[in-house]
């Protein structure tokens, strides 16, 4: 990591992202009593739903790795600094 602290709640894109996966994964824009087409054995509104889910998953894991830097992880290595030094 770069050492910077990174805090991706303060970032608008993140939400507006997050937001358009959620209502896409609830399948309320469907008509009501839909089974077909089948899509891999499911109706296609739960393969819609799950391919959401995928991508909400992936989506999470991302920003956890590239975007999340918070100041506790760099106080800990100030505080593993300091612990060498003495």
């Amino acid at each position: 990591m770069d050492g910077k602290v990174k805090e991706p709640i303060r970032k608008k894109w993140i939400w507006v992202v997050l937001a358009l996966i959620l209502l896409g994964n609830v399948p309320w824009y469907w008509p009501k009593g839909i089974i077909e087409p089948i899509i891999f054995g499911f109706p296609s509104w739960a393969f819609v739903s799950v391919v959401f889910a995928l991508l909400l998953c992936g989506f999470l894991s991302w920003l956890c790795l590239n975007q999340w830097n918070l100041v506790e992880e760099v106080e800990e290595e100030e505080r593993k600094g300091e612990g060498e030094l003495r």
